[in-house]
């Protein structure tokens, strides 16, 4: 397995908050660029204390004003803004990040992108695979993952290794984990992963925003889409793995989350989209709104 020495890092974070303990971690992050999105809301003030590239709601409009105006203000989907401007630098590995996950020591040190690496592989009976199906925490779900397979989305198998050309890490989330509000709402889980070995999966999977890495191929493709409520990022990653099969692995927790308080009743309303279409949306049977169609196109025609 070879190792690559990236020249150009960037980690995108989109925030309305001063400065947490997480973006004043990732500011330090040596060799890392970081980026902040800033929206309508964002204290922009408190930014030029740390070490970033602050983007400013004008200098996102002078990237793209359609787009800009296509997104909408206060929303996490300013994040595009970020990765675009990551591109346009010359970034070569493109970290997404949110404001309440503060990473430990070993964050972005067990890159695997742009490696072809031979992997522990599974198989998901139902055609959908579910990345916490095969940690000790089972009995939860990934948000975004189809609730209609539940039943059986622990049915996997392991097979022979696989060879993926990484285009895509998620990293995994200690502490409050990425699952949706029903998973949340009964559960109320902490958790703390203990696996080493990255892993991946012939089946697509959901993925999140959160702690992922892109490589620079893939992240004129990767949108965190507006306007279809907490499906944003997880059917951008589904749209992602349709184009670049074979390029997903996930690794061992490389930070821990204290989640922002958050409405779980307004989330739950928010991924009610997600209840009813993910499964049509991964099998080609439910399509994009086709506002949110003209937005991703538009989004990857900013690249060119």
């Amino acid at each position: 397995m070879r190792t690559i020495i990236y020249k150009m890092k960037f980690i995108v974070t989109t925030t309305i908050q001063p400065p947490t303990e997480a973006t004043i971690r990732f500011s330090k992050k040596k060799d890392w660029n970081l980026i902040v999105v800033g929206d309508k809301k964002t204290p922009s003030q408190d930014y030029k204390n740390i070490d970033c590239i602050y983007i400013t709601p004008k200098m996102q409009e002078k990237i793209n004003k359609e787009l800009s105006d296509m997104i909408g203000w206060n929303s996490i989907q300013r994040r595009n803004f970020g990765f675009i401007y990551a591109y346009k630098e010359g970034g070569e590995v493109v970290a997404s990040v949110d404001d309440d996950n503060i990473p430990y020591r070993n964050w972005g040190k067990n890159l695997e992108i742009g490696n072809k690496v031979n992997i522990d592989t599974y198989t998901s009976r139902n055609g959908v695979f579910d990345p916490l199906s095969v940690t000790k925490y089972n009995d939860l779900w990934h948000r975004g993952y189809p609730i209609q397979l539940l039943e059986s989305k622990n049915k996997v198998t392991k097979i022979k290794n696989k060879n993926f050309n990484v285009h895509i890490q998620a990293d995994f989330w200690d502490g409050d984990p990425d699952i949706d509000a029903i998973c949340r709402l009964s559960k109320k889980p902490l958790v703390k992963f203990k696996f080493q070995k990255p892993f991946a999966s012939t089946n697509i999977s959901p993925f999140n925003s959160q702690n992922t890495f892109f490589s620079r191929e893939v992240i004129p493709y990767y949108m965190v889409l507006p306007h279809v409520g907490r499906m944003d990022d997880i059917w951008g990653g589904y749209i992602l793995q349709q184009k670049f099969p074979k390029s997903l692995i996930f690794n061992k927790a490389s930070v821990y989350q204290k989640r922002n308080e958050q409405d779980l009743i307004l989330n739950l309303e928010k991924e009610i989209i997600g209840y009813r279409n993910t499964l049509d949306f991964i099998n080609g049977k439910y399509k994009l709104p086709n506002f949110v169609e003209k937005v991703y196109k538009v989004y990857c025609e900013s690249f060119k």
